[in-house]
């Protein structure tokens, strides 16, 4: 069940408001001792996330089906995508639903009743936790997300149910910008920079084609410089993959099939990032899935 992304915070009687967290969606699947953890677009976890693994397989319960987030925190108690991808610090797993426990299919309730299921098969297990709540009022929790600089919240209607795909029934509100972009070229290093310069960044329009939107130039540490140009050569191209190239001198460019989580200040009126900062890289998500804002939903 994916959340539908809206402009501003509200706030409607019955439904619930949640911290949003900054890391990969997993699915946990638990059959006796047997643990699986799958993200959204069904890469097997389990082993990047061992410790969440071995704590699932010590719940009581001999079925399970968890839906929740893996993530890593900073000292504000604040989600890092960068802290997961350095794997420097413990990664936990916030679940925040239910689908099926003991045999029994969960989907069909309301999620008030999903919800002490979560609460009731997690209790006090080291690497999980349920998803934090926050005021009941959805502006109060704007505020609270905003104050502690949470990404966003989540809202989620209290009657309804678990139904796969996009829903109006889970909103989510950004506190600040983040996003998933195509990488499609880099220009060469300059001065002391080493492998490369900047990476060149695009999200598809209406009309499927390849758009750019700008250059990230930074949040690089010389390994992950390193390690993305050694996956770069595997890609490179003679002509550019989008359909408005940008006028960059030392320009090389790469089939879009890397994804990369990019944090930034604001889209510009020509529809293009300011002061863009590179997280990592998403291999969860597919590059066809970064769409220019209109396209959003």
């Amino acid at each position: 069940m994916l959340a539908t992304l809206v402009d501003a915070p509200f706030h409607k009687p019955g439904w619930t408001y949640e911290e949003k967290y900054d890391g990969y969606r997993i699915l946990a699947y638990k059959e006796g001792a047997d643990v699986t953890l799958l993200s959204r677009n069904a890469k097997d976890r389990t082993a990047a996330f061992a410790d969440v693994a071995r704590a699932v397989g010590r719940l009581r319960q001999r079925t399970l089906l968890l839906d929740g987030e893996a993530v890593a925190f900073d000292a504000q108690l604040v989600s890092r995508f960068q802290l997961l991808q350095q794997g420097d610090v413990p990664v936990v797993y916030a679940v925040f639903d239910c689908l099926y426990a003991d045999g029994r299919d969960l989907r069909g309730e309301p999620l008030r009743t999903r919800r002490p299921v979560v609460e009731t098969a997690i209790r006090d297990t080291p690497h999980l936790f349920p998803s934090r709540r926050l005021a009941r009022d959805g502006f109060e929790a704007y505020a609270e997300a905003r104050r502690k600089g949470f990404e966003g919240l989540v809202a989620k209607d209290e009657s309804a149910t678990y139904v796969e795909g996009r829903s109006t029934k889970w909103l989510k509100v950004k506190v600040h910008e983040e996003e998933e972009f195509v990488i499609g070229g880099y220009t060469k290093p300059g001065g002391s920079r080493t492998h490369f310069g900047a990476l060149l960044l695009g999200a598809y329009g209406a009309e499927g084609a390849l758009h750019y939107v700008g250059k990230v130039g930074t949040g690089f540490s010389q390994t992950s410089l390193a390690s993305l140009h050694d996956r770069f050569r595997r890609l490179e191209r003679k002509t550019p993959p989008f359909v408005d190239p940008p006028r960059e001198r030392d320009t090389v460019w790469l089939a879009p099939r890397l994804v990369a989580q990019i944090a930034f200040q604001e889209w510009t009126a020509d529809r293009k990032l300011r002061q863009p900062v590179f997280l990592g890289l998403r291999d969860d998500k597919r590059p066809e899935e970064c769409l220019l804002p209109a396209r959003r939903r």
